[in-house]
């Protein structure tokens, strides 16, 4: 068999690889009708060893959908998201989807951009990352006959379900156990709550709680780039300078929190007897630091895998839960947060 260096293969060429019919060849690659075992291997074999895709394109174009899953999130340097992927991966593994993934950079316009995109080759479903979306997103999402999975979230309405935790109820009960720890003078370190919808449920709710309680946050510090170790140190820093006699700092995710944590084991503070500290995420990465934040899990791979499920029962015409699935996670108290 010879060809042109730049024609792409075709399932002729396979069928003169392998010595059987294209037909044969159309039915083994796509798992088809009935070949013997004999046949399919010597097609497998010939269509590895010539490198042959099959063009799913063309069968799109019969089906109007290909095997993908668009999962749409805002970052892949925030260690939260790729625990998600693992989750969706690992559920779709075994079966025909692959997941494709698009950044949005916690920007709603390019949310936007990227799910337009995305939509526009028919994937089987969508798993996007939050319930606030551009009325243009949503109404894609709406129109396009397909599962759409919110993730992460479970404040707000879904546009067709959702899998998450409750970031308001994350942030009470992390008030709740702060004030039972006996502490009252408490600062609040995290991401631009603009963008991050998800961070300012989680302060809302840490502050309904104080409240309720009699106590109000004593100062907050946000930041917007940067790396977020380095953050953590100079945001504490700063903050423990405008009041040194705080006794708890609550930072919105577990990286700034770490930051925190190494300067003020560096200036010798007495954690947490004189002064406390907790984040959120639960980051496994955190683990090897010699003294362990206290913080909250998110149940990211929980999330992810449910949310990959969601997809396939539908698409499989099962039952699926309707609404929201809402998860709950649990405070680790580390070594920086009393436990009573």
């Amino acid at each position: 068999m010879t060809r042109s260096d730049t024609r792409p293969l075709t399932l002729r060429d396979v069928s003169e690889a392998s010595g059987v019919s294209e037909m044969t060849v159309s039915r083994v690659l796509r798992n088809r009708g009935d070949v013997s075992p004999a046949t399919r291997e010597k097609v497998l074999q010939a269509a590895k060893r010539l490198g042959y895709v099959p063009n799913k394109i063309a069968g799109a174009l019969a089906s109007q959908r290909v095997n993908l899953v668009a999962v749409i999130i805002p970052s892949m340097s925030n260690l939260v998201f790729p625990e998600v992927m693992t989750g969706i991966s690992r559920t779709l593994e075994d079966t025909d989807l692959q997941p494709v993934v698009g950044i949005t950079d916690y920007n709603q316009a390019k949310e936007e951009k990227v799910l337009y995109e995305m939509l526009s080759w028919r994937p089987s479903g969508v798993i996007i990352a939050g319930l606030e979306h551009s009325d243009a997103s949503r109404a894609m999402m709406q129109a396009a006959g397909i599962p759409v999975v919110e993730i992460m979230d479970t404040d707000g309405t879904p546009i067709d379900s959702a899998v998450g935790i409750s970031h308001r109820r994350a942030g009470r009960e992390m008030a709740k156990a702060i004030i039972a720890a006996g502490h009252r003078k408490i600062g609040f370190l995290g991401t631009s709550l603009g963008r991050d919808y998800r961070a300012r449920k989680r302060f809302e709710g840490f502050t309904q709680a104080l409240a309720k309680a009699g106590v109000e946050v004593t100062d907050t510090e946000f930041y917007t780039d940067g790396s977020a170790l380095a953050k953590g140190r100079e945001m504490t820093r700063n903050m423990m300078v405008r009041h040194p006699d705080l006794d708890f700092l609550y930072y919105s995710n577990d990286m700034i929190g770490a930051g925190g944590l190494l300067w003020m084991t560096e200036q010798k503070y007495d954690i947490p007897n004189t002064i406390g500290l907790a984040g959120f995420n639960d980051v496994s990465l955190l683990q090897g630091l010699p003294r362990k934040l206290a913080t909250m899990d998110s149940c990211r791979q929980e999330i992810g895998r449910l949310a990959a499920n969601i997809i396939l029962d539908r698409l499989a015409g099962k039952e699926t839960p309707e609404g929201k699935i809402e998860l709950s996670p649990k405070i680790n108290y580390g070594d920086t947060l009393r436990k009573v």
